[in-house]
């Protein structure tokens, strides 16, 4: 819980320097690298998250890592949570300024679950119908889960649709019991 409230308040202070910059999305763009780049490989989170690590080691890795790739304010910014010893939770930093921007831009996230990635045509006319029904922007974060045999699970918000094979199969299993 410390760690959530701590992350929100680097996030919202991030986000803040972003919008009033007017560059919400190249600060997303530098710190979903960093993310891709080095927080989703678990080793290296490990490697952040050790307080035995000298934190000289902890920002010359990630300034050889992102010297020049990422705008001298997100460098900062990483060098402050190296300081403050909040790299650690970059990850959630991360998932909470995505969210604060998203709903700066009025974007919805459609997560989408398939038992088999969805081409970029399948995604794009997803993208285009849910526009038209919830009258909003549209971003969907795609998962693969092939439990579900086929069909598909859409989670927007609060509301859950479950178009998959695996849940019709349950549905009609449960409405056979409830019959007899």
């Amino acid at each position: 819980m410390l760690n959530i409230q701590l992350a929100s308040k680097y996030a919202a202070a991030i986000f803040e320097i972003a919008k009033e910059e007017k560059n919400l999305d190249g600060y997303d763009k530098d710190l979903g690298k960093v993310r891709a780049d080095v927080f989703s490989i678990p080793e290296a989170v490990k490697f952040f998250q050790n307080p035995l690590v000298p934190q000289q080691a902890k920002k010359d890795l990630l300034k050889r890592a992102f010297d020049k790739e990422i705008s001298a304010t997100v460098m900062n910014f990483l060098m402050l949570l190296v300081d403050k010893k909040r790299i650690g939770v970059f990850n959630e930093i991360y998932d909470i300024f995505a969210s604060l921007k998203n709903k700066e831009q009025g974007i919805l996230i459609a997560d989408v679950t398939t038992a088999f990635p969805l081409t970029k045509k399948q995604q794009d006319a997803l993208v285009k119908k849910l526009t038209t029904v919830t009258g909003r922007k549209i971003k969907i974060r795609p998962h693969k889960d092939t439990s579900i045999l086929g069909g598909v699970i859409l989670k927007i918000g609060d509301k859950r649709i479950d178009g998959s094979a695996a849940g019709k199969l349950r549905a009609l299993k449960s409405s056979l019991s409830v019959q007899r």
